[in-house]
């Protein structure tokens, strides 16, 4: 498995959570996020890495969307 960086759009509440609004991938395409389900800082099993990571569904689909201590987002690739 390998990370996969995207560009996110996200707001801070006015309680200060970090809140991932949509995910872009490196080809342009946007999904917004319709729900987040779970936030909790962990380890990325399949790519490696650990981060607060955001269990989001995403057009139906339940996703692991993670952001690093380096300030970057990511996703778990299929490879």
């Amino acid at each position: 498995m390998s990370k996969i960086y995207v560009d996110v759009t996200a707001e801070f509440t006015k309680e200060g959570i970090l809140k991932p609004k949509s995910i872009r991938w490196e080809d342009g395409r946007e999904f917004e996020i319709d729900r987040i389900k779970d936030a909790r800082r962990a380890a990325s099993l399949r790519a490696g890495g650990v981060g607060q990571r955001y269990t989001c569904i995403i057009c139906g689909q339940e996703k692991y969307l993670y952001y690093e201590e380096n300030f970057q987002w990511f996703v778990e690739g299929n490879d």
